[in-house]
């Protein structure tokens, strides 16, 4: 039960910053607008670029404007950072919980208030704007359970991310790096399916495209098999969460407070 009540008091801290949430729907939905048009001029440039028409294009722009507060796509680290920097991660470490499922119930509560509240009125305004098709009801139970995998992939991510600043003891360099990567490869600049070659199937099999990528192709019904699709994001959920779970084991001998 407490991981339900981080997880609750989590959606509840993000509903407290209304006007920090109207305005992110607003600036969502306004570089929708503009990323749209930038991706009509190139599929009317380049028709049936990667398998997608422009319409797919569009709806993809609009699924990625609403998928930024979910899987938190501009965030290389968590909130832990502070605590890790300051020392007070002691207390944490000590207590009768796990800290790596703390901070996940904690980014799921975030992830959830994100999704309903700052990523469904980019989305809707897109199908009303430019006439895109709605799917089905199970189409969008299918997209729901690809966004909690996407979800679960990027906390594995940032809490990799995040327990390295026991080590480096700044976490702006690898934030860097990780927004960088995370930007790039999980499809949220461009559609991987328009990158060529190599660094196509490269990309599309990196974690990151389990981001972006993978849930926008699950709403589209492109790409991959649907049981394919989540194998991927599962198999990387599994294997970045699994990686935290043994760095957070290393961090209990690397932990330094004042000498001691």
């Amino acid at each position: 039960m407490i991981f339900l009540r981080v997880a609750s008091y989590a959606f509840r801290r993000q509903a407290a910053y209304r006007a920090a949430a109207a305005s992110g729907v607003l600036t969502n939905t306004v570089f929708g607008v503009v990323r749209a048009y930038v991706l009509i001029a190139l599929w009317q440039a380049r028709p049936s670029l990667g398998g997608y028409h422009v319409a797919d294009a569009v709806a993809y722009c609009f699924l990625t404007q609403a998928l930024i507060g979910p899987v938190n796509i501009f965030a290389g680290g968590l909130d832990l950072v502070e605590r890790i920097r300051t020392g007070d991660v002691a207390i944490d470490l000590h207590r009768p919980v796990d800290l790596q499922a703390w901070w996940l119930a904690d980014d799921l509560g975030r992830a959830a208030f994100a999704l309903l509240f700052r990523g469904g009125a980019p989305l809707l305004f897109g199908v009303f704007a430019f006439r895109l098709p709605v799917p089905g009801p199970l189409v969008w139970l299918e997209f729901l359970l690809s966004v909690l995998l996407a979800v679960l992939v990027s906390f594995g991510l940032r809490y990799l991310v995040t327990l390295l600043v026991f080590w480096l003891h700044d976490d702006r360099g690898i934030r860097s790096v990780a927004f960088i990567a995370s930007m790039f490869f999980s499809g949220m600049v461009l559609p991987l399916v328009v990158f060529p070659g190599w660094l196509g199937g490269l990309s599309r099999v990196l974690p990151w495209a389990a981001l972006i990528q993978v849930p926008a192709d699950v709403f589209l019904g492109k790409g991959p098999d649907l049981l394919d699709a989540y194998a991927l994001q599962v198999v990387w959920a599994v294997t970045l969460i699994g990686g935290g779970r043994l760095l957070t084991r290393a961090t209990r001998r690397k932990l330094v407070i004042h000498g001691g």
